[in-house]
């Protein structure tokens, strides 16, 4: 943020100078503009450009040849109260954000989530999507109940995410897996006492494949946010967005998407 103020007001001295000797239209003044012309390069175009993976199931994937996915529709819908029609470029992860800088795309639809160093490179949009860690055990299970009640049991997790070191950090064993599907599998048979995981992951799985046998034992309190990112100098896109945003959360149509894939409001 330091450095942000410090460019702008560098910026304002060099464009006063400048106009005391009678420039005009100096690159100076161009940059100083840009934070404001963002949203209307969109409108003027008719276009919102959005970068998303296109293989991120259930937010952005593919349906034979369809882009579809709760980020897709949200953006879509996004969209449609700015008036302006969606183009999507498909992008790797490992790319996402070099593509945004680059000017690629206008924003990022892809559940980024939202932490202290993305906020220092990049802005955001409110969040549509809330979600927190669960530990999910077999619908029989009464012995855990909490996550501190891992501690001694078995765990089934990706030594790569963040849930693994939840899951040592409560004390519990680690079996590695390879992601959700093993680590359900691991669990029906008995192998492990419980997984951790995004509560996103586990209403996806329910939605798409309903299980009885297995069930949330508990849920971490800190959540987790995901919204549009933008570049630094889109304010007033970033504006319009939030604006789509809370007309979308007002007439319930966020709530709607939420439905479509998770069975539930994961939009707050």
């Amino acid at each position: 943020m330091k450095r942000t103020i410090s460019l702008l007001a560098t910026t304002a001295v060099l464009a006063l100078t400048l106009s005391a000797c009678g420039g005009s239209g100096s690159d100076a003044e161009s940059k100083s503009s840009e934070s404001t012309s963002s949203l209307q390069k969109v409108k003027d175009s008719g276009v919102l450009t959005v970068g998303t993976e296109g293989t991120y199931r259930p937010f952005s994937y593919h349906e034979g040849a369809d882009l579809t996915g709760y980020d897709v529709d949200v953006i879509k819908a996004v969209g449609e109260k700015m008036g302006v029609e969606v183009k999507f470029q498909e992008t790797q992860w490992d790319a996402i954000f070099a593509g945004l800088e680059a000017g690629r795309f206008d924003v990022i639809a892809n559940e980024v989530g939202i932490n202290p160093d993305r906020e220092e490179k990049y802005l955001f949009s409110e969040p549509y999507s809330v979600s927190t860690g669960v530990v999910v055990t077999k619908s029989d299970n009464t012995d855990i109940t909490s996550f501190d009640s891992l501690k001694g049991k078995t765990t089934a997790q990706s030594l790569t995410s963040n849930y693994y070191e939840e899951a040592k950090k409560v004390g519990a064993n680690v079996e590695p897996v390879e992601g959700w599907a093993q680590a359900i599998t691991l669990l029906k048979q008995g192998r492990v006492d419980a997984t951790i995981n995004d509560k996103l992951t586990f209403l996806d799985s329910q939605k798409t494949n309903p299980d009885d046998s297995i069930k949330i034992a508990a849920e971490a309190d800190e959540k987790s946010e995901s919204g549009v990112a933008l570049r630094k100098d889109s304010t007033d896109l970033q504006k319009a967005i939030n604006d789509a945003l809370e007309q979308l959360r007002a007439d319930g149509e966020l709530a709607k998407i939420s439905e479509k894939y998770f069975g539930e409001d994961i939009s707050k």
